[in-house]
């Protein structure tokens, strides 16, 4: 069976019998989407179907990250899954394939990072002391680092400062373009890089071009960042991603249930360009956090202490 969910849609169509319950999964996504209330007739139907599935390759289908048509397998994906898309912690099933061998995607950092050390100029003299400084630097010999970082960028800082409004959504697809597309070599280096003082933290606070893609006039409560995040698929999927492989364990030593950073820091990079973007909060820590509040919460004070808790006390990460 192919693990690929575009792939397994189309199996799953030529099938007439997988094709009927396909389709009825679909009209009950469709109803989560509109927000509808389904009857207990209804919620039975839906979770008939999604065990009638059985052995189908639709039901144990993943998506790539990098993949082309990403959006469109997501959607088979939550179409598939949408008895999973209740709560916040019902989202623990990433869509997305386990980090793969993606040696077609490195570039030779370090040959370009030796190009830079090599430079006697005045403008890098202070790589040394900044690891951001020459992150940048060397991201620059790129072209494909160079390309879409100064895309993002010229669209992140139009508008932002001034009266008019920054286009966050392009914003944020920009940024989505430059994690996905550039080699994680070059934007981990970025965007992870150690500081010894607040003028390299500044830098890397402002990474993602925060007054456009981060923070709003006013902070919103965390819950309705989360009503965003789980209406757009995208969204969604890189959260599903970051609670699987950033879950945190009081007991374990490293406060990590899969006890693979690098998955989890590849999670947290895939929730720069959503609804759910967090960013650091000062130039003088790591400390992360989302850009939203948990005061005027009602009963759900928990749960949203919960949903910023992810980010901001979360040993793990």
């Amino acid at each position: 069976p192919s693990s690929d969910c575009v792939v397994a849609e189309q199996l799953c169509l030529s099938d007439s019998t997988c094709n009927a319950t396909y389709r009825t999964l679909e009209n009950c996504a469709l109803a989560k989407t509109r927000l509808l209330s389904l009857d207990h007739d209804s919620r039975v139907r839906c979770l008939n179907a999604e065990l009638d599935l059985g052995n189908s390759s639709l039901l144990h289908c993943k998506c790539h990250r990098r993949m082309k048509r990403q959006e469109h397998c997501l959607r088979i994906f939550w179409t598939v899954h949408s008895s999973m898309t209740d709560g916040y912690f019902n989202l623990e099933t990433s869509p997305y394939e386990n980090p793969a061998n993606e040696e077609h995607w490195k570039t030779d950092y370090n040959k370009l990072a030796a190009l830079v050390s090599g430079k006697n100029c005045s403008q890098l003299a202070g790589d040394a002391t900044n690891p951001c400084l020459k992150a940048t630097h060397v991201c620059n010999l790129s072209k494909k680092c160079f390309r879409l970082r100064t895309d993002y960028a010229s669209i992140c800082t139009k508008g932002a400062g001034s009266e008019d409004v920054c286009d966050r959504r392009k914003c944020h697809r920009g940024l989505r373009n430059f994690f996905e597309k550039v080699p994680e070599d070059f934007t981990k280096r970025i965007l992870f890089c150690p500081c010894q003082d607040e003028f390299c933290g500044e830098r890397r606070r402002k990474t993602i071009v925060p007054d456009c893609s981060f923070q709003y006039n006013t902070k919103p409560n965390c819950l309705w960042l989360l009503d965003s995040c789980l209406e757009d698929h995208i969204c969604k999927s890189r959260l599903a991603d970051f609670q699987q492989n950033c879950q945190p364990v009081d007991m374990s030593p490293d406060g990590c249930s899969l006890h693979n950073h690098a998955a989890c820091l590849q999670a947290y990079m895939g929730m720069i360009g959503t609804p759910m973007t967090p960013n650091y909060v000062s130039n003088s820590s790591v400390d992360v956090s989302l850009w939203c509040t948990c005061e005027n919460s009602g009963n759900q004070k928990e749960k949203c202490d919960q949903i910023l808790g992810m980010f901001e006390s979360n040993k793990c990460l």
